[in-house]
């Protein structure tokens, strides 16, 4: 069982009722100094008292007393093993990159153009996963073609993506079932247990050749391997195409790359500018490369609480030459 006060967790939380202890202490030191109080001004003569010693400590007098009773807290709060959740690079995981490379990607609406766009994001998505992580490229336009398998070779994949050429169609169904056949072969952990796979597949259009969409999303799902999909462009995309007579209109389609994130158990994503491409697989990259573990922070618990308490001793043999 655990508890959370702001971001911490205490794991053993039936011992902060330990607390309780401590609130009693400070209501009856409350109580006490009131008595106290009551008694000098009833049986003191506070006229001679101002004579003999004009200088009183007022509430200086009470900080060593506040000071033990935050120790004190800070001890409770330890004993309930206090927990923090802290993000981790994954030690093992596999995430195939699924890059549309079809003729639409030459669209100037997002700049310098979609392609140029996609690439700069892409590369800054690689080298924001950490370098433990199996990270592999498929491109697509009428074919799928897996241009680099599932590595941790960072340069060999920025390499390839520098080198991305255009084609006619778009075969995103062919994409997803190049990106599972390359997570297959992906080597396994070292006790051989099958690592986590994901699939980030960036689209701009929709499928016109090849497998269909909810064909290969459905093999997808039974393998286990969510894709998150991000769809690239705005609606005023434009190409000049050969034997066209004016721009011919690619706008791009977020509701069929909706269809197949859904599907698979994965997130959706829309990006009309090259700004907001890298802020989506930032997000990806966040959630793929990293996971939260909790980390105990028992220590930072009790070196606070004896820097407090020995504050608080400090003070008062400083003031009042005794300890609290």
């Amino acid at each position: 069982m655990t508890t959370q006060i702001l971001a911490i967790t205490f794991v053993e939380k039936n011992r902060l009722w330990l607390l309780l202890g401590v609130v009693a202490l400070g209501v009856s030191y409350v109580v006490t100094q009131r008595m106290r109080s009551r008694y000098a001004v009833r049986f003191t003569n506070l006229a001679l008292l101002d004579s003999v010693a004009p200088k009183r400590p007022g509430w200086r007098r009470h900080l060593p007393a506040v000071f033990m009773l935050l120790a004190l807290a800070g001890m409770v709060g330890a004993f309930a093993k206090p927990a923090r959740n802290t993000r981790v690079p994954r030690e093992r995981a596999t995430v195939m990159m699924a890059i549309d490379t079809s003729l639409s990607m030459e669209a100037t609406d997002v700049a310098p153009t979609r392609l140029k766009a996609a690439q700069s994001a892409a590369k800054d998505f690689v080298n924001l996963l950490p370098p433990r992580l199996n990270v592999g490229l498929v491109t697509f336009n009428g074919t799928a073609v897996v241009r680099v398998a599932p590595t941790q070779d960072r340069q060999e994949l920025l390499a390839a993506i520098d080198q991305l050429r255009l084609g006619e169609r778009t075969a995103i169904g062919e994409a997803i079932y190049a990106s599972l056949d390359s997570i297959k072969a992906a080597p396994v952990s070292a006790d051989g247990k099958k690592v986590p796979a994901r699939i980030v597949l960036m689209s701009d259009g929709e499928t016109t050749s090849g497998r269909p969409d909810a064909q290969a999303a459905a093999a997808a799902k039974k393998a286990n391997v969510p894709i998150s999909t991000i769809s690239f462009g705005t609606a005023n995309g434009t190409i000049d195409l050969p034997g066209q007579e004016g721009p011919v209109s690619v706008a791009v389609n977020p509701a069929a790359l909706a269809k197949i994130a859904n599907a698979t158990g994965g997130t959706a994503f829309t990006a009309a500018t090259q700004g907001e491409l890298k802020k989506v697989y930032e997000d990806i990259g966040s959630s793929v490369g990293y996971t939260t573990e909790l980390k105990d922070i028992t220590g930072v618990f009790v070196g606070g609480s004896l820097f407090v308490l020995f504050l608080a001793a400090g003070l008062s043999q400083l003031w009042f030459s005794r300890l609290p």
